[in-house]
């Protein structure tokens, strides 16, 4: 590790003389499973780098923005630094850097998560003084940045095996191997009973709080991590009282919240969505929310996405998805209003019309739709302004076409009516909201309810008291 200190006595000098003496001229092979090497003692955290951030947002606050780094021109620190006031200006204020660490080689096929070495900068994307300055404007313009954090394994070329093969889950002829229940070959599996491996992993995350002064960690496939370690890892992490840290778990099981992680993965919320652009009941969407903020333990929240790095590879645009800009804007009405906090994946906000493998440099046009563009910055301005979205009790009106759902808390009060179908639709207002008035939250414009709307394909009315 590049910030421990090795201290030896005399007497470990006189041994480690000793050893190298009784090998001179010795005809053994080396052992092919070296014994693993003993965490060193005398263990100091880095220097604090810079002023810790002092306007973290609160989780409920969150709007957070995905940067895939290669699909910014240059595909850099530097390319994405150049766009961080058109990030801010969506109404965003967390950015969550994918991978930012060295690729692996050996056995390797390009992925990110294929970590070589956790506290290392990838150079292709630039220096720790790159990445250094990028956190360093990212807060100067509002904005905290989390870190990408890969638990489960690590690259085969990464030094913890070659020093520390015990770190690692091991066969019955004690080779290394795959992470087990997976198709991954590219990387080796860590072992979680070991104390040492935990202690070490610890500690990289420490290192770059303070090395580069981030905020915190989106930690990937956290359900495949034992809960015990998210605790204590958090807990150790939460020692750092100079710092606020924001903790989103790529999980689902509910134990990822109880560890110490703030926001989990909507998963089926995300499936429920596509499947409503493609046909499926409003009310099975109504259901999924349900359902998955219920199997949240307090105080958790869902990340809610219309896409992110994984979807935009396997699913394509998502123009294709919800079947048109249009269809994609009113997704994310859906995403954003309805519980949770929004994400947005680089590439989104612009209709980036393809897939996005992100193994690979995909350069996008981000100036491409800029009326999508400045949707999405009237959205995220109405939820910014609006505590019933973020917070508010949500009443669900039933109806086979049309999304429909009142959130107030206590004076705040919003209706969000959205047609996924691409066909305009003729909706039969409730009883209870017939004869109210409403204020549209993006034109100003009065509206009063008679007994029926009609709303044309994909349209979204979103509406204030």
């Amino acid at each position: 590790m590049a910030n421990i200190n090795f201290k030896f006595n005399l007497t470990g000098l006189i041994l480690l003389i000793t050893v190298l003496l009784s090998g001179t001229g010795c005809s053994k092979k080396s052992n092919p499973n070296p014994t693993p090497t003993p965490t060193p003692t005398g263990y100091k955290d880095p220097a604090q780098y810079g002023t810790p951030y002092a306007s973290v947002p609160a989780t409920k606050d969150i709007v957070m923005y995905e940067v895939n780094i290669k699909t910014f021109t240059p595909a850099s620190f530097l390319g994405v630094e150049a766009r961080l006031d058109s990030i801010k200006a969506l109404g965003v204020n967390v950015i969550w850097l994918m991978p930012t660490y060295p690729i692996g080689i050996l056995k390797g096929v390009g992925s990110p998560y294929s970590v070589k070495d956790y506290e290392g900068v990838n150079a292709s994307f630039g220096t720790l003084s790159d990445l250094r300055t990028l956190v360093a404007n990212a807060h100067t313009l509002g904005m905290a940045v989390i870190l990408d954090w890969e638990a489960n394994d690590t690259s085969w070329d990464n030094s913890w095996i070659t020093l520390n093969p015990s770190w690692y889950l091991q066969d019955g002829s004690g080779n290394i191997i795959a992470p087990p229940g997976t198709t991954y070959t590219d990387v080796a599996a860590l072992n979680f009973s070991n104390s040492e491996m935990r202690t070490a992993m610890i500690r990289a995350m420490k290192f770059w709080i303070y090395t580069a002064n981030v905020d915190g960690y989106r930690c990937d496939f956290a359900d495949n991590v034992p809960a015990d370690f998210w605790s204590q890892a958090l807990d150790t992490l939460n020692t750092i009282t100079t710092h606020k840290l924001i903790y989103l778990a790529e999980g689902t099981k509910g134990t990822e919240i109880t560890a110490g992680f703030q926001l989990g993965y909507a998963f089926s919320y995300y499936g429920t969505l596509k499947s409503l652009f493609s046909g499926s009941s409003p009310g099975t969407l109504f259901n999924t929310n349900t359902a998955e903020l219920a199997s949240l333990p307090t105080p958790g929240i869902k990340l809610r996405y219309i896409t992110n790095h994984d979807d935009a590879s396997s699913d394509g645009s998502t123009l294709n998805i919800y079947k048109s800009k249009q269809g994609a804007l009113a997704a994310f009405v859906l995403a954003a209003y309805m519980g949770g906090v929004p994400l947005i994946y680089s590439s989104q906000e612009v209709g980036y019309p393809g897939a996005i493998n992100f193994f690979n440099n995909v350069p996008v046009d981000y100036t491409a739709n800029p009326d999508m563009v400045a949707a999405y910055k009237q959205i995220l301005a109405f939820r910014a302004a609006h505590e019933a979205i973020k917070t508010g009790a949500l009443t669900a009106y039933a109806d086979n076409n049309i999304v429909a759902f009142e959130k107030t808390s206590g004076t705040d009060d919003v209706l969000i009516l959205v047609n996924p179908k691409n066909s305009a639709v003729t909706y039969s207002i409730p009883t209870t909201l017939q004869g109210t008035s409403w204020t549209n939250g993006f034109t100003n414009g009065s509206v009063t309810f008679s007994t029926s709307l009609s709303l044309q394909p994909y349209t979204y009315l979103v509406l204030k008291k």
